[in-house]
């Protein structure tokens, strides 16, 4: 009995020791292939911040060629794809209605420029018989001023009557009266006539302004390219209605392309004018620079425009898709490694860090660390804190892993 307790207390003994024991040993870590992750060294050295997005090339120079009037489209002259130079037709309208106002702007203004002679002629009659008429009275004050002044010497010797002398001195003093009253009113014919020429000649004005403007309008039937280049789209049918401002025909130079860059917008805030742009066309790779950013955001994205300072390699043409690179700034002296596959600006994220950094990736272990990240860049980020120099971490989505702590590679 004695020896039966005995046995009995040692297995529970023993029994509660190896369940202290297991309970207290760390949950076998999971073993995950080497060959499926992509492990990078924390590096210190100058670091290049770049961003990166995919685009297109576009025209610099883009012609939109509307319709001015209510017409109807004739003819397709040219299809795109054409050369066209500034006074290549691609279009042919008609509009029945605009030729009958052309001829009737017309016509208006050969009536008001016959008028504007008419009248010419007429101020000028009356500008000539003022004239005359106050002629004829200086000439009798100059008469009346001599007889006055042969009265008044004829008076002083004696010889002359006194009432004589003053009749002739009342009658000059009216004709310098007179010749004064004509003389102004030579004035205000003279004033009068140009006023009235203005405003024929204003109303001439007028008539030809809307003949022009009409005249142009008839011009526009025949829709011209307007500079040289490509014609890329005529968004036209032979016999339909357009209306005025209907776009008829787009033209754009080939030669002067620009690419048009879309930007994570959480990584646009640092782009600015001026930076750095490389464009790989897949035909060559051309260098550039930020010449315009969007104010907005559409779909997530900033449109960047970077502008070509190379020629561009053959093949390269508008609508082009293209990757762009935008160089933001060159840190010189920091801590960085391989931008994790959820690593972001300013954040802090776990990474798995082998345990042997030395030692081959398929037989070592590795043990999530805490990373406090800084700027960023395409392929690299800089890291604050969490990280020395020398360590060797998973970059890989280890997302599946997060309720552990230590995996085994194999």
């Amino acid at each position: 009995m004695i020896r039966r307790i005995v046995y009995g207390v040692a297995t529970i003994i023993i029994l509660g020791g190896v369940t202290l024991g297991l309970s207290r040993l760390r949950p076998a870590a999971p073993t995950v292939d080497a060959a499926t992750l992509w492990p990078d060294t924390v590096k210190r050295g100058p670091m290049l911040r770049e961003v990166r997005g995919l685009g297109m090339l576009v025209p610099e120079d883009i012609r939109w060629i509307p319709a001015q009037t209510d017409s109807k489209v004739d003819r397709i002259v040219l299809r795109p794809g054409a050369i066209v130079k500034p006074n290549s037709v691609i279009l042919e309208l008609s509009d029945p209605q605009l030729q009958r106002d052309l001829l009737d702007a017309q016509y208006q203004l050969k009536g008001a420029e016959a008028d504007l002679a008419n009248l010419k002629v007429q101020v000028n009659s009356e500008l000539m018989n003022q004239k005359a008429a106050a002629a004829a009275v200086r000439s009798d004050y100059e008469q009346a001023k001599l007889q006055h002044e042969v009265d008044e010497k004829l008076w002083k010797e004696g010889i002359g009557a006194d009432v004589t002398k003053n009749l002739s001195k009342v009658k000059a003093e009216q004709l310098a009266i007179r010749l004064q009253l004509e003389d102004e009113r030579t004035r205000i014919a003279a004033d009068s006539a140009a006023a009235r020429l203005a405003a024929q000649e204003a109303r001439v004005e007028q008539q030809r302004a809307l003949y022009n403007l009409k005249r142009s309008q008839y011009d526009a039937l025949h829709v011209r390219a307007g500079i040289n280049g490509v014609l890329q789209l005529v968004p036209v049918d032979e016999g339909q209605r357009v209306t005025p401002g209907q776009n008829l025909a787009r033209v754009a130079d080939p030669k002067k392309l620009k690419a048009e860059i879309k930007i994570a917008e959480t990584q646009a805030k640092d782009v600015a004018i001026g930076q750095k742009a490389t464009i790989d066309t897949r035909n060559g790779v051309v260098t550039g620079h930020v010449s315009r950013i969007d104010p907005s955001v559409q779909s997530g994205t900033v449109t960047v425009d970077a502008a070509i300072d190379e020629a561009l390699p053959q093949g390269a043409r508008p609508d082009l898709s293209v990757d762009g690179t935008i160089e933001l700034e060159n840190l010189k002296d920091v801590v960085y490694v391989g931008k994790p596959v959820h690593g972001q600006t300013d954040s802090t994220i776990g990474l798995f860090k082998l345990t042997c950094a030395s030692c081959p990736l398929n037989d070592n272990e590795a043990v999530r660390v805490n990373v406090k990240l800084g700027r960023s860049s395409v392929n690299t980020i800089e890291v604050l804190d969490g990280l020395k120099v020398g360590d060797k971490v998973i970059l890989s989505d280890m997302s599946q892993y997060d309720n552990v702590d230590r995996i085994r590679l194999r």
